[in-house]
């Protein structure tokens, strides 16, 4: 027996047994292991499996940019960090922009203002569209990254990769949505039209917040891995698969007010299944992309 169908005979092995993943999880640590981390087979990794939460918030840091591929590198460069976001936070302080009573999302937020050069004159300024998005993924960040330090600057290089990389990717997913839609249920398409609920779904919930606040974070998580790691195309078969999940109820409602409604607030108890099955579609329609959007 090969090497390759060894491996493959004990994965199926595993998966059978419960142990499902055992054998990547193995793979990510020799990755993790190496000298220079290679950026573009944790890509490769993370956009082919979901991560194991012990490593989530390392190999995020390193894809994101906020660590460098050098191991020995890692700890002098999280004191820098540290420092910074000490120095930030001070400065905040002194201005009266945050206080111990702030909100953490909030802060974070305020911190990520002053050192975009962002910063409104007065805390009392309304909210743009964007602050209002950095706070959503802000808050489901927080509920994955226990260490403040880590997730303000995972939320930081999260947004700063969807404002830049995804720049131009972004604001062509509701057209790809409905691309396929069309292929996997040409009649639920139909009667979103039908109903002129296509142009009214909750595209910026889905797609800008990167359904932060939508599905609950243990589900959004693996999502994620694949926004981080690559592909903002993964959130397109979220939202395919979920309109294929609720079909029944979409199909029983016939107004783009109350679609667009439910769909803003689905049931949280599916999640982990439709994320499931977004990544068979996505890889049923992709294959298995490393850097494309």
């Amino acid at each position: 027996m090969t090497e390759d169908s060894q491996r493959n005979f004990r994965s199926v092995y595993y998966e059978k047994v419960g142990f499902r993943g055992v054998e990547e999880k193995k793979s990510l640590e020799i990755l993790l292991k190496d000298d220079r981390l290679d950026i573009e087979k944790l890509c490769t990794f993370s956009q082919r499996f979901p991560l194991p939460s012990m490593y989530r918030a390392l190999v995020w840091k390193v894809l994101l940019g906020i660590l460098p591929p050098h191991h020995e590198s890692h700890a002098q460069v999280m004191m820098y960090r540290k420092g910074q976001y000490s120095d930030v936070l001070h400065a905040l302080k002194v201005v009266r922009f945050v206080n111990d009573a702030t909100p953490q999302v909030e802060v974070y937020l305020r911190m990520y203002q002053l050192e975009s050069g962002k910063l409104p004159r007065s805390p009392s300024f309304p909210l743009k569209p964007e602050d209002e998005v950095f706070l959503a993924i802000a808050k489901a960040m927080e509920e994955m990254v226990e260490d403040s330090v880590d997730c303000y600057w995972i939320t930081r290089g999260f947004v700063n990769q969807l404002n830049n990389k995804y720049r131009d990717s972004l604001p062509q997913l509701p057209k790809a949505f409905e691309q396929y839609l069309n292929l996997e249920d040409s009649r639920l398409l139909s009667h979103l039209k039908m109903c002129s609920a296509v142009s009214r779904l909750p595209y910026d919930l889905w797609f800008k917040r990167c359904f932060a606040g939508c599905l609950p974070e243990s589900s959004l998580q693996r999502v994620w891995d694949k926004v981080v790691s690559g592909s903002c195309k993964i959130l397109v078969f979220v939202a395919v698969e979920i309109l294929l999940t609720f079909k029944l109820k979409v199909m029983a409602l016939n107004n783009s007010e109350k679609i667009t409604k439910f769909l803003e607030n689905i049931p949280q108890d599916s999640s982990d299944a439709i994320v499931s099955k977004a990544i068979d579609l996505w890889h049923k329609h992709c294959g298995t992309p490393v850097h494309s959007a």
